[in-house]
């Protein structure tokens, strides 16, 4: 099974991804964006797109999730915006097509909330989002369309609680959480800085 977790920018894919990653045994996380990053490391600066529009990055998804949803013997969980519907087409529509498990969850919140999460990452002044603040309404204008779905809004759930839901939908079993809310903060500290992008 792929659990493909979508959403905004800020909206909380990548510490749900690896909450799941936590509670869920045998599960691997599989990032696309590094599909796409290794793209940008070999285009020269001045000639790089967005990954996304990259006939290679979209192949790249497919092949990669392939190979690791039939090889692998547990649950893959994939963390990724993707907002363009043809481009939705090709990566998720298309690994359904090749007759894999593909579980779909789109994490939407009010805008203002992500804002809000998006400059609580700007902390030191490590990582600045005005380009992900400036995508905050496009995504979700177009992540509300029903092929988009599942939705599942996140304004007022932790992030284990967006974990419980996707595993509910999915008809998987977590493991209990039981990390109080210090270990809870260190973990998320944990995964945010190693995500971060220079």
């Amino acid at each position: 099974m792929l659990l493909w977790i979508n959403g905004p920018f800020g909206g909380g894919k990548t510490q749900t991804a690896f909450e799941l990653h936590r509670r869920l045994p045998g599960s691997v996380v599989c990032d696309p964006e590094e599909v796409g990053f290794g793209l940008h490391r070999v285009i020269p600066r001045e000639l790089r797109p967005d990954f996304q529009e990259l006939t290679a990055w979209r192949q790249g998804v497919v092949e990669t999730l392939d190979l690791v949803l039939r090889k692998h013997d547990g649950p893959v969980i994939a963390p990724m915006t993707v907002v363009e519907p043809a481009y939705f087409a090709e990566t998720v529509g298309r690994l359904r097509e090749m007759g894999h498990d593909v579980r779909h969850f789109a994490l939407m919140a009010r805008p203002e909330t992500v804002v809000r999460r998006l400059r609580e990452r700007e902390w030191a002044g490590l990582r600045p989002e005005r380009w992900a603040v400036a995508q905050v309404d496009r995504c979700l204008d177009a992540l509300a369309a029903p092929e988009f779905a599942e939705h599942i809004h996140t304004d007022e759930i932790a992030v284990r609680e967006v974990a419980d839901r996707i595993a509910a939908a999915s008809g998987l079993t977590l493991t209990p959480n039981t990390d109080g809310p210090l270990r809870t903060q260190l973990r998320r500290a944990r995964v945010a800085i190693r995500h971060i992008r220079f």
